[in-house]
């Protein structure tokens, strides 16, 4: 299969050298012939040092590296292509004019996606003559995926579903189809537990180390939610939970703890402090005070001994 790859930054050259490596023809567009070029060089090493480590053949990483290409050139990039990854636009009517050249240059049969998923794909498929091709992708980890959220608009028909999951398929990652709707699945997942975790810490059930530890280590998380919280910036989570909480309820309500913290300036890794003080991009220690766990202070005769 032919696939469009439209955005040269790092989301573009990821999901370009994963459907490389599957062996899809790869066309990377992007504006900058410089940002483009650049970009197929990382990918062309990504598959080089593939081939030395015995990932795939050396036949494959041949035929790979001559299927792949870069373009300025945007109808040329998609003319032909089965699968078209938009990667860079986060505005729904930026994306919804997009996604609408992009349908005036493709067949009727390709799909259209794209991997930001901070908007409603059903709007931006709204402005296609072809509404049922348009689909969001959320790709956890894009280097080395599993798992990929298939954002199914409010327009896709069975048939278009079924082809975008049989394509995932053949990237090497299992498909999950969720609801084009407000907080997908993983981030529903994913706040909850960051939510839950700052009340507990709130409400001096736990500290922030232990909380993270347990979600590690009990739980087997790769990391703990407050953690996770930091790296994200907890600007960017109060403004997406407040969002949530408009729409789906009280379950998603900000913790006090989240916009004091906020409001006060530390607001996760970029700043230095937000639940942990932070040094060369890793949590040092907590920010905040340890909670008094309640004990007694002098030890307890045994009644029974007396």
């Amino acid at each position: 299969m032919n696939v469009a790859v439209l955005g040269a930054d790092s989301a573009g050259r990821d999901i370009a050298s994963l459907c490389a490596r599957a062996g899809h023809g790869v066309s990377l567009y992007a504006e900058e012939a410089t940002s483009v070029m650049d970009r197929i060089d990382d990918i062309e090493r990504r598959i080089i040092d593939a081939a030395a480590d015995g990932e795939i053949t050396l036949e494959m990483k041949s035929d790979v590296l001559d299927e792949l290409e870069a373009t300025t050139d945007l109808g040329g990039a998609v003319a032909g292509a089965d699968v078209v990854f938009e990667t860079t636009i986060t505005e729904p009517g930026e994306l919804q004019a997009k996604f609408a050249e992009i349908e005036s240059a493709t067949e009727r049969e390709t799909l259209i996606t794209t991997s930001t998923i901070t908007h409603a794909v059903t709007t931006a498929a709204a402005g296609l003559r072809q509404p049922d091709r348009a689909f969001g992708l959320h790709f956890f980890d894009r280097s080395e995926p599993t798992v990929v959220e298939l954002v199914v608009a409010k327009q896709a028909t069975a048939e278009a579903t079924e082809r975008a999951e049989a394509f995932l398929e053949t990237i090497g990652v299992t498909p999950v189809r969720v609801a084009d709707v407000a907080g997908i699945a993983s981030t529903r997942l994913e706040l909850v537990h960051e939510v839950e975790a700052m009340r507990a810490v709130e409400d001096e059930v736990v500290t922030v180390e232990g909380i993270d530890s347990l979600s590690t280590k009990a739980y087997h998380h790769p990391m703990g939610p407050l953690e996770r919280a930091d790296r994200a910036g907890l600007e960017s989570r109060l403004e997406t939970l407040e969002t949530l909480a408009e729409a789906l309820g009280a379950r998603f309500e900000p913790p006090a703890i989240l916009r004091e913290l906020v409001e006060n300036g530390y607001t996760g890794m970029a700043a230095g402090t937000g639940f942990y003080r932070w040094e060369s991009g890793e949590p040092v220690e907590s920010a905040l005070e340890t909670p008094r766990i309640a004990q007694q202070d002098e030890q307890i005769d045994d009644p029974t001994q007396s």
